[in-house]
């Protein structure tokens, strides 16, 4: 007779809300074992009696084949005597003082649920609330942990007997989906009108049809509410674009299915797998040469952002109409999405004419995700809907909690506790109330469901930043890390790297140590500090902020610095598209120093280019410039112009001027525009290369960070990064969080939870 023996197994990660203890109900009926299985708050804990080879085999089976939205970041297994059990239970969820588990993220529609969603003879045919334990809505409905259905929005919907026999089985796939519903006992959908009337018939066929005219609708979604119009309906895309007060920036694009998606951009396999991952983000691609999508959803761009039906009824509203729908976030241009009922009416009734909506609450607003493919492997644009609250795969020795508060553009904050660093969603630009409320009540949920209570702040530099002057009415001890020393941190703490490295820092703003604009830094770092190697050359910024929404402000600041008066004798294009007296005037100022702060920003220099190609003057949205700069580059141009080098300070001082110099000689050679735009761009990446060569022959530094805003420029990133390794440099990218001031948070916390001992002490530390 086999020799009977009992373990404890305990499995943390994302292993609640996600199928772990019905897979592991299951498993110890196969295998013929007894005992217990729970959620507790630091994850799941298992307790099984049995012969030792079938223990074996579970343990081996439990981790080899989990469920799909399982993420199991740790095992641990004990030996216990026998219990004698008797049979296999799953115990209700336990509470503790201390929560390190992970909270699942929203994941899309799952392919047993589409099935049923189509199949005329289930019971949930149509029901576009559909879900079960390997889809559905996660973190936008999640009040408190445990992640049980009291602590949900979905409290105020009694299961049905159906639907409750599924929810109890351990057997069936809806065991405990804490979201599980049916047309009889679960949330309703509704079509209203702009006064918040109800239309009557079938919501999707009456939507459809109104789509069709040509009409936009508000959707709601996992993560709030949702603007959909006709891709390929100009009219259609041009009125929502005025309406939305967005003049100019990109919308996303929503299709039936892949085979839609490859009529209007090319998809490599790793492109596919992203669109069809449970995260479903809007997938940044190449765009075709004859895709006829209306011009108004990504004017002058090279590139779309498609996206995959995420929920069901996203599957049904788009499976039924066959329609390339525009699929943008329901706000005003820069404000929050739009969440709760009354708010999305108000704030959505002059943009939207319908309102496709249910009576299932959202808890926490959520945007969608956005991401390329760089290299075959996930490159952040947008980090949101999808991946989380999932916290990052980085351990961290310090087990105190801290808050990083982030940036003031693309804000995201992070919380850590107990060696676990979590990136919040995608909050914003902390430039409007709402976006600021959003911040706070982001905070404060985050503290709650995770149980955070955080010891110690890390803000920027920046005394003027939103996210600052929250940081500084905290009553704890705080920590101010400088914007570019972050930017190298977010991509050390995602790889790993504890050593010293040079950090390229490349965007448009950031509050230096000397108080200027830095932007375009080379910087020798580690967690406890940097030094500052090589930076671009300053400039005035005439008219302080406006510079950077006139893009033109910094092409002047240029050339007065290099042709002086005569630069008005220059035959070029712009200088007849502005206000001479106004420009004068700005220049005047800037040369007493009135309102014209220095900057060594990049992302200034690349607006400085856009302006005197006359590609973009005046930016609607941020990084305008540059971003349509890229655009309009030849990409059969390998040409480069040259910057020089000079020395300060013991720093490598990078002059742009003679750059300038080429860009206008060569208009004024009638040389095309997309040569020039070329050209620029490869004298970007070869003087990084150049400039990290010379750092490391000073230093030894070997180990380069790529980080700022200037490496979502594609052209940039994939050459630098192909320069730097053929000069056989150790080169790093991110892969965890966006290169934009959307990972900031994340490097400060990395920041932060190395200091935490100088800062606090280390008398009350914890393991």
């Amino acid at each position: 007779m086999a020799i009977k023996r009992r373990v404890r197994i305990f499995y943390q990660g994302a292993v609640q809300g996600v199928g772990f203890r019905p897979h592991l109900y299951r498993l110890a009926k196969v295998y013929h074992l007894t005992g217990w299985v729970n959620n507790d708050p630091a994850g799941v804990t298992v307790e099984v009696e049995g012969e030792k080879k079938n223990l074996e085999l579970f343990f081996q089976e439990s981790i080899s084949r989990p469920p799909v939205l399982a993420r199991i970041k740790k095992v641990s297994k004990t030996e216990l005597p026998k219990a004698g059990f008797k049979h296999f239970v799953i115990r209700k969820s336990s509470r503790s003082d201390v929560v390190s588990t992970q909270v699942s993220a929203d994941a899309a529609t799952c392919p047993d649920c589409r099935r049923e969603l189509f199949d005329r003879n289930d019971r949930r045919y149509r029901y576009p609330f559909i879900n079960c334990t390997n889809c559905g809505p996660r973190f936008t409905i999640i009040e408190r942990i445990p992640y049980d259905r009291p602590f949900t929005t979905m409290k105020i919907f009694k299961m049905c007997p159906n639907c409750q026999a599924e929810y109890d089985d351990p057997a069936n796939r809806r065991f405990h989906a804490q979201p599980n519903a049916c047309p009889v006992c679960g949330p309703k959908l509704s079509l209203l009108d702009r006064q918040g009337k109800k239309i009557p018939g079938d919501p999707f066929s009456t939507a459809i049809k109104f789509l069709q005219k040509g009409k936009t609708i508000s959707v709601k979604s996992i993560g709030g509410f949702q603007l959909a119009c006709d891709a390929l309906n100009e009219k259609a895309v041009a009125e929502l674009r005025r309406r939305k007060l967005r003049e100019d920036k990109p919308f996303a694009l929503m299709a039936p299915d892949l085979r839609a998606i490859k009529k209007f951009a090319t998809v490599s396999r790793a492109e596919q797998e992203m669109l069809l991952s449970p995260e479903r983000p809007i997938v940044l691609l190449r765009r075709k040469r004859n895709a006829r999508v209306a011009e108004s959803v990504a004017p002058l761009q090279k590139n779309l952002g498609f996206m995959l039906p995420y929920t069901p009824l996203h599957h049904l509203l788009l499976r039924e109409s066959r329609m390339l729908l525009v699929m943008t976030s329901g706000n005003l241009s820069d404000e929050p999405i739009a969440f709760e009922d009354r708010e999305a009416m108000r704030r959505l009734q002059n943009i939207a004419d319908f309102f496709l909506t249910h009576n299932r609450p959202i808890f926490s607003r959520c945007d969608d995700s956005v991401m390329r493919v760089f290299e075959s492997k996930p490159y952040p644009l947008r980090r949101a809907r999808g991946y989380v609250p999932r916290p990052l795969e980085l351990v961290f020795p310090e087990k105190r909690g801290l808050l990083a508060v982030g940036a003031h553009l693309k804000n995201t904050f992070a919380l850590a506790k107990a060696g676990q660093l979590i990136v919040s969603h995608h909050i914003g630009d902390l430039e409007n109330l709402e976006t600021l409320r959003a911040f706070e009540q982001g905070i404060e949920h985050f503290k709650s469901i995770f149980e955070i209570d955080p010891e110690m702040v890390v803000h920027d530099l920046h005394p003027d930043y939103l996210s600052t002057r929250y940081a500084l009415q905290l009553k704890i001890p705080r920590l101010a890390v400088q914007h570019h020393h972050a930017h190298a941190a977010s991509v050390m703490a995602e790889h790993g790297l504890s050593q010293k490295v040079l950090g390229v820092s490349l965007d448009g703003t950031g509050y230096g140590t000397d108080g200027h604009i830095w932007g375009g830094e080379f910087l020798a770092a580690d967690y406890f500090g940097f030094e500052r190697k090589a930076h671009l050359k300053y400039i005035p910024m005439p008219g302080g902020e406006k510079a950077v929404r006139e893009s033109w402000r910094m092409a002047l600041a240029w050339l007065d610095r290099i042709y002086g008066k005569d630069l008005w004798k220059l035959e070029l294009h712009f200088l007849r598209k502005i206000d001479h007296a106004r420009a004068k005037l700005a220049l005047a100022a800037s040369a007493k120093g009135i309102n014209a702060p220095l900057t060594s920003s990049m992302g200034r220099l690349f607006d400085a280019v856009s302006a005197i190609l006359g590609v973009r003057l005046f930016a609607n949205y941020e990084g305008q410039p540059a971003i349509e700069l890229e655009m309009s580059a030849d990409e059969s141009e390998a040409g480069a112009y040259r910057f020089d080098y000079g020395e300060e300070d013991a720093k490598i001082i990078i002059d742009p001027e003679p750059v300038l110099r080429s860009v206008v000689e060569d208009l004024l050679k009638k040389q095309s525009p997309g040569k020039i735009s070329a050209r620029f761009h490869n004298a970007v990446c070869r003087m990084v290369s150049e400039v990290c060569v010379r750092v490391r022959d000073e230093t030894g530094l070997n180990d380069i960070t790529l980080s700022g805003g200037v490496f979502q420029n594609w052209w940039i990133l994939s050459q630098v990064k192909k320069l730097l390794e053929k000069a056989r440099f150790r080169v790093f990218t991110h892969r965890l969080v966006p290169a934009n001031d959307g990972g900031i948070s994340l490097g400060q916390a990395a920041i932060g939870l190395r200091r935490m001992k100088d800062v606090l002490g280390s008398s009350h530390a914890r393991s």
